[in-house]
């Protein structure tokens, strides 16, 4: 990647200049959005030396312009072919003050990364179809080497992630693209990149936006459109981030097999990144998937202590955005023995997802969720959002004891039917009236929780537009379907179920945790509390999974049929199991499961195995003196420590050699007195029968 440089020497006019124009004086530090890379030699991340700052020339042009005021053209001098190869000039100057550049242009130094230092080059030049012809046809025969047959199958899609190489200002053929693509020569013009006013004002501007709109060509027709039809021929798709750089976003969605976004969660909020922009092209090409990077975090917000139900809200108002398919960020490779947990990290960031996660297995659900979703949200098309399109709120907003529920919604239309994904995308729980621009059609519920559907019997239609009630738990969210003809409304019905108590699980649970993660093999909690309050270590600082067991006398009355168990508050996630019938997993609002099929007259075993997050155990574990040598990360965010390299311990599989540490990960968040995370099943438990 290319930048313009210049050095400048004064001259006095009316005499002959005859001296050597020094070339521009360089930093050798990268140029570039993130110049820092991890060098082994320091031992640290840093700013390093890019020799070909240093090395790398090329000149451009040889322009004097009067040192003072507005340049007219006429007023220019190009003096390029009076520099001789060593960079001396012979000129007879005018009459005036005058400066003379000397343009050229070098490397930015914007270095791929991240990769191992001796894998570490310059970011090839965006703006030549010859340079990143070059890099893909390298990249694609690398993976076709090493792949074979898996090619194109194991191995689906080419991915650009978001770029992050900064804006380059030169490319060996800008003067011949500039011309072609703007009808005129820009030489005389290059002072203006030195900070010079040409002609006016307003041609100055003209220039710059030009020049601005070249870049953004050579970007549209270089960097975006080459890699899709190489990438085909070798049977894989071109995916990429195009939501951020120096190019038109709608110009360049079209060159993409799928667009691709990406949000984080920031303060446990969805943040996106220029999600609207790259949405809007997508919808207005017909795309019926527009993909994200999802849940990205920054250290502060996950380090080893996010759980679905955090996770699930973010994720919620990225579909109400548009966003119909997620791919988590991050998933990283697990190349060692299950004991090493929870194993590698990259680098600093999460979220964590991967097989080593504590609530991986039950997490599924979540995952399961995220499907049931995608699977409605790619389907049809996809109904621009509007007054007279979307659903909202009644007097825009619902409330119950003054806590109000954040509603979102999405429409799309699939065939005849209409469907609405609505969210309460906040902890707040609360009951809103809703209204649908549909008219004679049955309001369904889909829950994608539980994959269950069901009709919703009371409603209004009025003016082209059905109106009901409904009730959010916190970070709630429904599909509610329109497709088969309305039935008769019964309008004194509630939309939501009530629930009364049968009775409570109160007193004693039998507890077991797993030994061979700190945890005591059984405990008796005569109550249900906070495992971080516990004073027994092995239970303050547990993470993994704790089986709770409690035997329970039902008798229900007659007429019941339907009975729920509902446990209440629960870090993190819960499997329950009744009479050794799994029958789900509860990992967000609200925390109640239908047991009526495994739920028998007398006594019943019920099991409620509960998941809580990493984040305890490895704070525990900085009770112990560390069995590696950790180094501090970025100072400047304060994110932790790496493992600056792997023990000799580990190398030679030896025994460790603290036998009270318990995990092994590449990157710590902790010290011995950070915050522990609120951990267990804090109830109350209760078994529920329908109202």
């Amino acid at each position: 990647m290319q930048e313009v440089v210049w050095s400048k020497t004064q001259v006095h006019g009316g005499t002959r200049f005859q001296g050597l124009l020094e070339r521009a004086a360089v930093d050798p530090h990268p140029h570039a959005q993130f110049p820092q890379v991890y060098m082994p030699a320091l031992g640290r991340v840093d700013i390093p030396i890019v020799k070909a700052r240093e090395t790398y020339y090329r000149d451009i042009a040889v322009i004097a312009v009067p040192a003072e005021g507005v340049a007219k053209k006429q007023q220019l001098v190009v003096l390029s072919n009076s520099l001789d190869a060593k960079g001396a000039l012979d000129w007879q100057a005018p009459a005036g003050e005058w400066t003379v550049y000397r343009f050229g242009h070098t490397t930015t130094g914007a270095m791929i990364q991240p990769a191992q230092w001796d894998a570490t080059g310059l970011e090839c030049d965006k703006m030549s179809k010859q340079a990143v012809t070059f890099h893909v046809r390298h990249v694609l025969g690398e993976m076709k080497k090493h792949l074979g047959e898996w090619m194109g199958e194991g191995i689906s899609t080419l991915y650009f992630d978001s770029y992050e190489a900064g804006v380059p200002t030169w490319t060996p053929m800008m003067r011949e693209e500039f011309e072609n693509r703007r009808g005129y020569d820009l030489t005389p013009w290059l002072p203006v990149l030195a900070g010079h006013t040409v002609e006016s004002d307003l041609q100055t501007a003209r220039f710059k936006a030009d020049f601005k709109r070249t870049t953004y060509d050579l970007y549209r027709d270089c960097y975006w459109s080459t890699p899709g039809p190489m990438a085909h021929k070798d049977g894989l798709k071109f995916v990429a981030e195009p939501y951020e750089g120096p190019w038109e976003i709608s110009e360049v969605v079209g060159s993409l097999d799928l667009p691709v976004v990406e949000f984080w969660t920031h303060k446990g909020k969805y943040f996106p990144q220029d999600v609207e922009p790259v949405m809007k092209a997508a919808h207005e090409l017909g795309a019926k998937i527009v993909a994200a990077e999802a849940f990205t975090t920054a250290p502060e917000f996950g380090k080893w202590n996010e759980y679905p139900g955090w996770l699930k809200p973010i994720g919620d108002e990225a579909f109400c955005q548009g966003i119909n398919r997620v791919n988590l960020h991050h998933f990283v490779q697990q190349p060692w023995d299950s004991k090493y947990k929870p194993g590698n990290a990259m680098g600093q960031w999460g979220v964590h997802f991967g097989r080593n996660q504590t609530w991986w297995k039950p997490g599924k659900a979540w995952i399961a969720y995220l499907w049931r979703c995608q699977n409605l949200l790619q389907q049809g098309d996809y109904v621009e959002a509007s007054e007279a399109t979307s659903a909202r709120l009644v007097n825009g907003k619902g409330e119950v004891n003054g806590a109000n529920p954040e509603f979102k919604s999405i429409h799309r239309k699939i065939g005849q039917a209409s469907v609405f994904f609505v969210a309460n995308i906040a902890w707040p729980a609360g009951s809103v009236r809703a209204t649908f621009p549909v008219s004679g059609l049955q309001p369904e519920l889909w829950d994608p929780v539980w994959g269950t559907m069901r009709d919703l019997p009371a409603f209004e239609q009025a003016n082209g537009r059905l109106t009901l009630d409904l009730r959010f738990e916190p970070a709630q969210s429904f599909f509610i379907v329109f497709r088969k003809p309305a039935g008769v409304s019964k309008t004194g019905k509630s939309n939501m179920p009530s629930y009364r108590t049968l009775t409570s699980l109160d007193g004693r649970w039998d507890v077991s945790f797993d030994p061979a993660w700190g945890g005591p093999a059984s405990r008796v909690f005569e109550q249900l509390t906070d495992w971080t309050t516990n004073p027994d270590p092995g239970i303050k600082y547990y993470s993994g999974i704790a089986v709770y067991r409690k035997a329970v006398f039902v008798n229900p009355a007659r007429g019941i049929h339907k009975l729920f168990l509902d446990i209440g508050k629960c870090n993190h996630l819960a499997q329950v199991t009744v009479n050794g019938k799994g029958l789900g997993v509860l990992w967000t609002a609200p925390w109640r499961i239908d047991v009526s099929e495994a739920i028998k007259q007398g006594e019943n075993a019920i099991e409620i195995a509960v998941t809580n997050v990493w984040a305890n155990r490895l704070i525990g574990d900085e009770q112990q003196e560390s069995d590696w040598i950790w180094q501090v990360g970025d100072p400047k965010i304060g994110s932790g420590e790496f493992m600056k390299e792997f023990p000799d311990w580990f190398l030679n599989g030896e025994q460790r050699p603290s036998n009270s540490r318990y995990t092994f990960t590449t990157w710590n968040y902790f010290n011995k007195n950070s915050p522990l995370t609120p951990s267990g099943l804090i109830g109350p438990v209760r078994l529920l029968t329908e109202v």
